[in-house]
């Protein structure tokens, strides 16, 4: 969608606010706040804990869905944390293999290392990797702001020429990426297309806008033309209707990807088409800055959070 002026300075200052540690933390300690931004989370989080993430991921996949599962973090500034979240990410790979499950795990690069240094980040993926490989499952990299881009994609093509079943998550807003995108066409790895939820300097990015949405069709047909493995990741109705109306769905190589809790309207309607359809689910305590950005990507979800801090948020999974 296209933002007024009015919403796009509401979601610039969203955005602002999620990255303001001191209100997070303030929010995060309050027995008055908390719950209620909590209760407004259910929407489009699973839960705290990789149980509430996997219940629900075997809901959809019994539906017929695809999933991709998160454990929620990013920016993680001492080893011992990287440590920690990396030996989640091992845990979570570990039973999605026990249950069987042909899934996706996605994840920042910073929450296993890269806000630290590049190598360690490294070589918790090798291992990540490794565990994914030999379990069924595949890995993806998640985009971040545009300070990282370069350390990100450097980590990345290290780390796929090693194991081809990690992807990457590139920013249609990013004026680089176009350049990004035609480089990473050589490479094996998945290549997942989002707009793009942080806020950047204007003369790097493209406002969210009809450009925007020229762009990032402009990087799907590169994906398809080139038969790259590629995911869709995008609730735009008129670029869902391109990729639709050009057949991209039916292709091997092509599948569209959804955030649990937004669309799941259309979600539903793709599958039950027989198209591929994958579903982001996240879990974990770190969902503030996750349920800002789902509010600052859709200005109007302000209603719905505020509706359910009053009378809590529904289960989003019977909707799919």
């Amino acid at each position: 969608m296209n933002f007024t002026s009015e919403e796009k300075q509401f979601a610039d200052s969203l955005k602002f606010i999620a990255r303001n540690l001191e209100i997070k933390e303030h929010i995060q300690q309050s027995p008055e706040l908390y719950p209620l931004f909590q209760r407004s989370a259910k929407r489009f989080v699973t839960g705290e804990s990789k149980e509430d993430g996997l219940a629900i991921g075997n809901q959809l996949i019994n539906k017929g869905y695809r999933i991709s599962l998160e454990f929620i973090g990013e920016n993680t500034v001492s080893r011992e944390e990287c440590v920690q979240a990396k030996n989640e990410f091992l845990r979570l790979i570990q039973e999605c293999g026990a249950q069987g499950l042909n899934t996706r795990i996605s994840f920042d690069l910073s929450h296993i290392g890269l806000a630290i240094d590049s190598e360690l980040a490294f070589q918790n993926l090798l291992e990540m990797a490794k565990a994914a490989h030999d379990n069924g499952v595949s890995l993806m990299i998640s985009a971040e702001e545009s300070n990282k881009t370069e350390q990100v994609l450097s980590v990345y093509k290290r780390a796929v020429a090693r194991y081809t079943n990690i992807g990457v998550t590139l920013q249609a807003q990013l004026y680089r990426s176009l350049d990004d995108l035609k480089e990473l066409l050589d490479y094996s790895g998945t290549i997942r297309l989002v707009k793009g939820a942080f806020q950047e300097p204007s003369d790097i990015c493209i406002p969210r806008s009809e450009k925007l949405n020229e762009r990032y069709l402009e990087l799907v047909d590169l994906c398809v033309e080139s038969e790259h493995t590629v995911s869709i990741a995008s609730h735009d109705e008129a670029i869902n209707k391109h990729v639709i109306e050009h057949g991209y769905l039916k292709k091997p190589y092509v599948e569209a990807e959804m955030l649990y809790g937004i669309r799941p309207d259309l979600c539903k309607q793709l599958k039950d088409a027989g198209l591929p359809i994958r579903v982001y689910l996240t879990y974990g305590s770190e969902w503030y800055l996750y349920l800002a950005h789902r509010i600052a990507e859709y200005p109007p979800n302000i209603y719905v959070a505020i509706t359910d801090m009053i009378h809590g948020a529904e289960d989003t999974s019977v909707h799919y």
